[in-house]
């Protein structure tokens, strides 16, 4: 190669001026993608990762339409039944921001301030935690300790006593944790904030940090092209000896990994830079909910008979239709946590047992989600189903028409597309074509809006999450991908940035003796 000797100059010369600011941001992108690791790792965790279960009974119920009717609820973003600690109840939720109401089954009094107290009892659900609580307080709002990357508002920020702060934040509509802190979690999330993100740059600067961000990033891709450059241009029959040899040895191993890491974090940077993340998360206008007149809990023997409920819900169809949602428990690997089931496409059946479809008033009704439905109105079969549903919902968060679909699906597993931030499963996946131009995960339980993401910010998404977080690695499991990748992260501050810094100052040193 004839030129290998005027590349391998070339390439020394701007390596070796790069090696200052590369060193130094590799050091503090690195060190703070630690503390990450960090939080993942040895972090708060929590002990039970399923939602309270318990089965419906509305056998002995009131009639819906009578509770909601005496509590003067006329219309309801969500009316559904929750798991209690000792029992069902009815869980109303009339705004977006407000404390959801809460009902007992077996009388339709109304329990005062029990969504507080619901918080508290999922929290220990997840927690396994027996201290009492210091500080239970409704939030509306994110902060600091609780970004908008955690999705679910409003919740329950639920303290419980000990100078470790231990601290759950709860979303009762879905019966989750959606995040959990402690005094070793939130200072690691400063230093990851301070540092790695840069969160205390000024909103009006936000154009200077985007622009230093992106120049010392890119100082750590520069370093690594212009490394690999080198590797190719000299070759050496042996290793060089001392730190010299261990930093280009190393050089095979990290110079790919160093570039993985900083170009995609070049691109997320400024993909948030061009329109700021932020959660998706609609739920759908309050409904009117006194059209549910027909009483499901006289015929509650009939409409269960051979059906593992273990949900109802009261949901608008299309038309303004009201219907009763019975969610259905799925036999154990019918639908593991975190896959994306194809069982529900047309023409297929959920694997729901031949009980489902023996039974006398679902007759002919074929299953198309994980779900049947009765028209609240007048106690018949709604026969369309689930995928019906989500595409009025579709429609109703789109705005546009059913023939801008592409495709759908029922997602079962939180995954790059729908990540486990979101805590809503299953949730029926909505691709758009134009006008669009967008996917929408949609909660039929409900009628929420999930999550949105446009075309556009798809690329991102998968280069974040398999480039920059490495979950191509998910098969040896959440520890094992953070043990990996925080190996990986030490080896670049030792044998790149910091062997790299010596052979720096070493070089600096040089050229000032000999001047």
């Amino acid at each position: 190669m004839a030129n290998r000797p005027k590349l391998a100059r070339w390439s020394m010369s701007k390596h070796q001026w790069l090696a200052l600011i590369g060193g130094v941001s590799l050091f503090i992108w690195g060190l703070s993608g630690m503390a990450h690791i960090f939080m993942v790792l040895f972090g708060p965790q929590q002990i039970e990762f399923m939602p309270p279960m318990r089965s419906v009974d509305m056998a002995s119920a009131q009639p819906v339409e009578t509770v909601l009717a005496k509590a003067g609820i006329a219309r309801a973003s969500a009316v559904k039944v929750v798991v209690g600690k000792d029992a069902n109840l009815l869980q109303v939720t009339q705004g977006a921001k407000a404390p959801r109401r809460y009902f007992a089954l077996d009388t339709g009094a109304e329990l005062a301030g029990q969504d507080a107290r619901q918080a508290e009892f999922i929290a220990r659900h997840y927690l396994k935690e027996t201290r009492p609580v210091a500080e239970i307080v409704h939030q509306t709002a994110f902060d600091a300790d609780y970004p908008w990357v955690n999705r679910q508002l409003p919740v329950w920020r639920v303290r419980f006593a000990g100078d470790d702060r231990l601290t759950a934040y709860v979303h009762t509509e879905t019966s989750s944790l959606a995040a959990v802190n402690n005094v070793t979690k939130t200072r690691l999330q400063t230093v990851f904030r301070w540092l790695h993100s840069w969160e205390w740059v000024p909103p009006q600067l936000e154009w200077l940090r985007v622009v230093v961000i992106t120049a010392m990033v890119g100082s750590l891709a520069a370093l690594a092209v212009t490394g690999i450059l080198l590797l190719v241009a000299i070759r050496r029959g042996k290793r060089l000896a001392g730190s010299k040899g261990w930093h280009r040895a190393m050089g095979y191993v990290l110079a790919l990994p160093l570039l993985m890491f900083s170009i995609s974090g070049i691109i997320h940077l400024v993909q948030a830079a061009i329109e700021a993340p932020a959660s998706q998360l609609r739920m759908s206008p309050p409904v009117d909910v006194t059209g549910a007149r027909y009483p499901i809990e006289r015929d509650w023997a009939e409409v269960s008979a051979g059906l593992d409920i273990n949900g109802l819900s009261l949901v608008e169809g299309p038309g303004g239709r009201p219907l009763y949602r019975l969610s259905l428990a799925q036999p154990k690997g019918a639908m593991p946590k975190g896959e994306h089931d194809h069982s529900a496409h047309a023409g297929h059946q959920m694997p729901m047992g031949d009980t489902a479809m023996r039974n006398a008033r679902f007759e002919g009704v074929s299953p198309t989600g994980p779900a049947l439905y009765v028209d609240a109105a007048t106690g018949t079969p709604w026969a369309e189903g689930d995928k019906a549903l989500a595409t009025a919902l579709g429609r109703r968060f789109s705005g546009a028409p059913d023939s801008a679909i592409t495709a759908m699906e029922v997602v079962t597993r939180f995954g790059p597309d729908y990540d486990f931030r979101n805590k809503r499963l299953p949730v029926w996946r909505i691709d758009y074509g134009a006008p669009v131009n967008a996917t929408l995960f949609v909660d039929t339980s409900t009628g929420v809006l999930a999550d949105r993401t446009e075309n556009w910010q798809k690329p991102e998404r998968y280069i974040f999450s398999f480039i920059h977080k490495w979950n191509f690695l998910f098969p040896i499991g959440r520890v094992g991908l953070n043990v990996v990748v925080g190996a990986f992260i030490v080896l670049l501050l030792g044998f790149m940035a910091g062997i790299g810094l010596v052979l720096d100052r070493r070089r600096r040193r040089g050229r000032g003796r000999a001047r």
